[in-house]
């Protein structure tokens, strides 16, 4: 499938049949090992398997403190999603619930931050999802800056098996500017209703799905009740105000004073995606792992504290900074082609 998005739906219907391979334990309350527990050459019969934890050998997601809001740090409780990064709440409707939490952030930045699905006690004839996502702008491989580009990306990159159903536009959702497409699957006769905006460099997307177009208009006028950050808007959200400024690229020779590079011993040719927030001062005050091994973790840490930033001033005063830089093998990015194009 040549979507990025479509891909990933598919990534994610594998992870909903790992209930226990999710995001409830966060990055900041990651497993000793970050997941891999492959060194422990010598468990106790209790430490063979963890309880109540599928075992992922591979990098994992963490973080330099545990009071720093996180992307992947919201959830579903009594009803409501919330995220305290990107200052969102929604009300879910009614019968509607989380069943699974979301997998780890990928290394090329991609979160699911919640599945919402019908509860068991639902009475609807007809039965769908809410799907929210975020893709870090930062780390993105596709071709495209925001999330107008990246909806029109999805839009020229669908297969043929798929149809457009309705052209990506501007719409408003809870008072705030969304970019609003639609496309179906005539053989599978489902229909996915896309919402994006972008909230601190990040596309956040709710993806409807159903069989039944009367529901998904149902739970688009439903979205009104959310609440966002005043930011919020496709072309939008680069941060400011009680959050840092966010800008892509920004820890290059113009405004890095002192650098000093980590040094793997080990596993040098992975990408580790690493978001980091420098304060007033050009300091680096927040890291935060999207993907890394827990050794190059603390090496890029022990680097980090010497990089020494020029401070970034907004209308002539210091303000924080939020930026994004890959250390090891960053990938190779996805060319703008369109060559199997959905019709219209």
């Amino acid at each position: 499938m040549q979507s990025g998005f479509l891909r990933f739906v598919f990534v994610l219907a594998f992870c909903v049949s790992l209930p226990a391979w999710g995001q409830s334990a966060g990055p900041q309350n990651a497993p000793q090992n970050g997941g891999d527990f492959s060194t422990n050459t010598h468990p106790t019969e209790k430490q063979k398997v963890p309880a109540g934890v599928i075992l992922v050998k591979g990098a994992w997601a963490s973080a330099s403190d545990s009071v720093t809001p996180l992307p992947e740090g919201g959830g579903v409780a009594n009803n409501i999603f919330s995220d305290q990064y990107f200052g969102m709440t929604y009300a879910l409707p009614p019968d509607w619930i989380e069943k699974h939490k979301g997998p780890p952030p990928s290394d090329s930045g991609r979160y699911v931050l919640a599945q919402i699905t019908p509860a068991p006690t639902y009475k609807g004839p007809v039965r769908g999802s809410i799907l929210i996502t975020a893709q870090d702008m930062f780390f993105t491989p596709l071709p495209a800056a925001n999330a107008l580009e990246l909806i029109k990306y999805t839009k020229d990159n669908l297969q043929a098996d798929y149809k457009v159903e309705l052209k990506p536009t501007e719409t408003k959702i809870a008072g705030h500017s969304f970019t609003f497409f639609g496309y179906w699957s005539p053989v599978a006769e489902l229909h996915w209703y896309v919402l994006a905006t972008q909230i601190r460099c990040h596309t956040v997307e709710l993806v409807l799905t159903s069989r039944d177009t009367k529901l998904l208009e149902s739970l688009i006028l439903d979205l009104n009740k959310m609440k966002l950050p005043e930011e919020a808007g496709p072309m939008a959200g680069t941060g400011g105000g009680a959050v840092p400024v966010c800008i892509k690229d920004y820890a290059s020779e113009d405004h890095v004073i002192e650098r000093v590079d980590p040094v793997f011993s080990e596993r040098r040719f992975n990408p580790v995606p690493v978001r980091i927030i420098i304060d007033k001062k050009g300091k680096v005050k927040h890291i935060h792992f999207l993907s890394a091994f827990p050794e190059q973790a603390k090496a890029i840490s022990d680097a980090l504290g010497q990089w020494k930033f020029r401070p970034y001033l907004r209308d002539g005063q210091p303000v924080e900074v939020e930026t994004g830089i890959i250390f090891g093998r960053a990938p190779l990015p996805i060319a703008s082609t369109a060559t199997a194009p959905a019709t219209e």
